[in-house]
């Protein structure tokens, strides 16, 4: 089948915090890079995949576009945070990026945007100061860029919850050669100590950077900027792309001016699926979620925002997923589920074998905690180690753990056999809907290795999510199931 799943990557590659751009006839996914099981984020060095605009079906390893090792400032001890890449007025792609330790901005070069890229230097003020050395500046982190001729828009920062300090997003404006500061760094939306408006005066008295349209920062109540920058313009507005305080979500911003005038737009996507309602109430997470970060590009006359999901129980191995998006004649964009067939841009088709790690929803009610860690939870896995090109499944299955995927075109879909293993005993559930009435269920048993297991099952015709829920005693592990 010609098909193509969330994640869309390969199962065994982490590429987190995705950035798409088009250049030529092809999308560029640029995104920083965790490891399988690993101890702390962005432990590899700068992948890219890349696919024909016309077939997201078909991605391409691209390979290693930069090494951590490249940049004079490594002293070792330091990982590649998420990344961005723009084409310059003189046709070559430059990469944004800062390091962990530090708090500058720096700069890679390359003649081809899947490189590989050399480093070209920092972004810096006319006299030469780095950005974030300054005293005053806030320390510079996940850089997003957009160019307007001679024009580069830059936009940092971090504002973690209650840091006084970090007032919000700034947006700084870079001169033709992608490095100098040519127009003082701005704030164009606050963090969460600043968003029930305080006075102007207050706030001005510990922010060294010009502020413009504080009057529209209470909207941003309880969706402030966190981190995670992302810029995109569409027709003659700014969408400015971020992950909010609460982490699991990426909502937007949207303004006539680049750098000022930006009124809170509203959720595009929840790694957890909470404020979707079609299927569950908006409180319900219907996946283990965490923190957020991407953006949005147009691809073939069509708008996909991508975004990252979290597997082996940690935030520290997150893959990349998308989901298509409408940009409605208003200039809104509503929020989209999270789904197991992202880019297919249809469902999946209802006959066939279907690996358990496209799963968009994982939780149980018995632990309803919406945040990856802590015991008791189902969680995406591989064998092996970082590299290892294992099939990936779902470990951890415990008493009345759901495992979903979205959506199938089923037709006279009569039986279903799955893939199990581990110390278990009991039966899946099958449901077409998360409270609906059962439509099969299959018992199964502990082995040693994958055994497959079947049932018969009534299906009715048309688009539908599928969800398995585990009744019984002891942790298994699923590995996919097949429709027939």
């Amino acid at each position: 089948m010609n098909q193509i799943f969330n994640p869309y990557m390969p199962c065994w590659e982490y590429v987190p915090d995705g950035e798409p751009h088009v250049f030529g006839d092809r999308v560029y996914v640029f995104g920083s890079h965790d490891m399988w099981n690993g101890c702390v984020f962005c432990l590899g060095d700068y992948v890219c995949y890349s696919a024909p605009v016309d077939n997201l079906k078909d991605w391409r390893y691209e390979g290693v576009i930069y090494r951590k090792d490249q940049d004079p400032a490594q002293d070792g001890r330091m990982v590649l945070y998420a990344p961005d890449v723009v084409q310059g007025p003189d046709g070559r792609y430059y990469l944004y990026y800062v390091f962990d330790k530090v708090g500058f901005v720096s700069v890679a070069v390359c003649d081809k945007p899947a490189g590989k890229y050399e480093f070209y230097g920092y972004v810096h003020y006319k006299d030469g100061c780095k950005l974030g050395d300054k005293k005053g500046d806030m320390p510079q982190f996940d850089p997003a860029v957009l160019r307007e001729g001679d024009k580069t828009y830059l936009y940092t920062g971090f504002c973690g919850n209650h840091m006084e300090d970090r007032i919000g997003a700034m947006a700084s404006i870079l001169g033709p050669d992608m490095l100098t500061i040519e127009e003082e760094p701005v704030v164009i939306i606050p963090g969460d100590s600043y968003s029930q408006i305080k006075s102007r005066e207050e706030i001005k008295s510990s922010c060294p950077y010009e502020l413009k349209n504080i009057e529209n920062w209470k909207d941003f109540y309880k969706h402030e900027f966190f981190e995670a920058s992302s810029i995109r313009k569409v027709k003659d507005k700014y969408y400015f792309v971020y992950s909010s305080s609460v982490m699991h979500e990426l909502c937007y911003a949207i303004s006539d001016n680049p750098v000022e005038g930006f009124k809170y737009g509203g959720v595009i996507v929840s790694n957890a699926d909470i404020g979707i309602n079609t299927y569950k109430s908006a409180e319900m997470p219907a996946a283990y979620g965490a923190n957020n970060h991407g953006g949005f590009e147009c691809i073939n006359g069509e708008y996909y925002i991508f975004y990252h999901r979290h597997t082996n129980n940690t935030w520290f191995s997150r893959q990349g997923c998308a989901e298509k998006i409408q940009i409605k004649d208003d200039n809104s964009i509503p929020q989209v589920e999270i789904t197991s067939c992202g880019l297919n841009g249809k469902p999946l088709e209802g006959k066939g074998y279907y690996p358990a790690y496209i799963a968009c929803n994982i939780f149980n009610d018995k632990n309803p905690d919406m945040y990856v860690g802590g015991d008791g939870k189902a969680r995406i896995v591989q064998d092996g180690g970082d590299g290892d090109q294992n099939p990936a499944y779902i470990a951890n299955v415990l008493d009345n753990t759901t495992i979903g995927f979205k959506y199938f075109e089923c037709k006279e879909v009569k039986k279903i056999t799955i893939s199990t293993r581990a110390y278990f005993h009991g039966k899946y559930e099958i449901r077409t809907e998360i409270n609906g009435p059962l439509v099969g269920s299959i018992e199964c048993e502990s082995s040693n290795f994958w055994e497959e297991w079947s049932g018969q099952v009534n299906i009715p015709d048309g688009k539908k999510a599928l969800y398995f829920t585990y009744k019984g005693s002891g942790c298994g592990q699923f590995k996919g199931f097949t429709l027939e």
